[in-house]
């Protein structure tokens, strides 16, 4: 138990940095001058720091262990969130932006290593998705009460304070988190570049790769950044409304992720639950596509409803754990998280520059956002059916 909450009140920050962009985004378009292509590169330089940091962080965790590997580069992450809260400009803001996401790498990976190592496979699932899903606490600190924060004490003030509360939580993994055995390896010394073309050869997580790259990358996108603005220009609703919005899918997001592992156990597998709830996602932002101007309560039901049916992040780490085997647990879950958190980023970036001429050109938000949301639907769409043809197991 004690572990667990260790792992879970650090892995709030990570939840919380990756979607605090979309609550903020007026104030920061306020006082830096941002427009959506600049809030685009600030949120993707997390998710990209975030993934390029999978890769060594595999191999720490198999050859340093969890309690070094998160502690101290959690440091970092610390360092890049102070930096933020005192940027003037875009370069400071990306730099602290991108040192909180190499902070945040190794939060979830970590909790992954340990409950893969210390766990039965059929409890992989559900401590993975109870971690993701009481993890999303963090996503709804970032939702109501940031934006009741930054309307008190100012943006600034509520990200130093996040910084010092993420430093409390790097104390605790080095003073109380405890390294599993560590597995000697049969094949010779590690090699971080070797290992992972190790995990890529593996033919049955080719048609499963995709949807990695791309399934949690459109709700992560909605949450962590277009949700603030889209209710802004579209619908006209102020930040304490459009806060409210964000907590209800961020309450989907942590109920959804808390739901898959009974639904994993019960459908017999993660592989089906995981195709039923991206049909859905794909379904309700096609909905967005067509409808973009619903009633606001509409609106919000089908926000929550991404949330809730969208975060199939978990069931997709648990369908690819059995095909790895032991001595590359870390580098084949954090390749998978790459694959996740990178394309999160890149999505990020294509839909900030994208948005960016949209708006200039003169396209009417309405329009615009109704291009956003059917262009990522059918990304989730196009993804899934690949999916399909991925074995349910070994």
């Amino acid at each position: 138990m004690q572990t667990f909450l260790v792992l879970l009140f650090a892995y709030l920050f990570s939840q919380f940095f990756r979607s605090f962009v979309a609550i903020i985004a007026a104030d920061l378009t306020r006082d830096l001058g941002f427009g959506p292509a600049e809030l685009g590169w600030i949120s993707s330089a997390w998710f990209l720091a975030f993934a390029l940091s999978q890769f060594p962080v595999g191999y720490l965790l198999d050859t340093k262990g969890p309690r070094r590997t998160m502690g101290w580069l959690m440091t970092a992450g610390v360092v890049g969130g102070l930096l933020f809260s005192v940027s003037n400009g875009l370069t400071l803001s990306v730099i602290g932006m991108a040192l909180v996401g190499i902070g945040c790498s190794p939060m979830l990976m970590a909790g992954l290593y340990i409950f893969g190592r210390t766990s039965p496979p059929e409890r992989f699932a559900v401590l993975s998705s109870m971690l993701v899903g009481f993890g999303n606490i963090g996503n709804l600190v970032a939702a109501t009460p940031l934006a009741f924060a930054a309307s008190s004490i100012g943006w600034r003030m509520s990200m130093a304070a996040v910084s010092v509360a993420m430093a409390l939580a790097a104390a605790l993994v080095l003073l109380l988190l405890k390294d599993p055995p560590q597995i000697e390896r049969k094949d010779g010394k590690a090699s971080m570049l070797g290992d992972i073309l190790t995990v890529v050869k593996i033919r049955a997580l080719w048609f499963a790769f995709p949807i990695h790259l791309f399934g949690y990358a459109a709700v992560a996108t909605e949450r962590g950044l277009w949700i603030g603005p889209f209710l802004q220009s579209v619908h006209g609703l102020e930040a304490i409304l459009r806060g409210h919005i964000a907590f209800a899918m961020s309450v989907g997001m942590a109920c959804g992720a808390l739901a898959c592992g009974p639904v994993s156990r019960y459908l017999n597998g993660p592989k089906t639950p995981a195709v039923i709830a991206t049909a859905i996602t794909a379904a309700l932002f096609l909905t967005l596509a067509f409808f973009p101007q619903l009633p606001v309560p509409i609106v919000a039901a089908v926000l929550t409803g991404i949330g809730f049916f969208g975060l199939t992040y978990s069931l997709l780490l648990s369908h690819g754990r059995p095909f790895l085997p032991d001595y590359l647990l870390g580098r084949g879950v954090t390749f998978l998280n790459f694959l996740a958190i990178g394309g999160a980023g890149l999505m990020q970036a294509v839909t900030g520059k994208s948005m960016e001429r949209a708006l200039l050109s003169g396209v009417p938000p309405a329009e615009a956002y109704s291009i956003l949301h059917g262009g990522i639907g059918i990304t989730v769409l196009l993804v899934l059916l690949l999916f399909l043809r991925a074995p349910a197991r070994p």
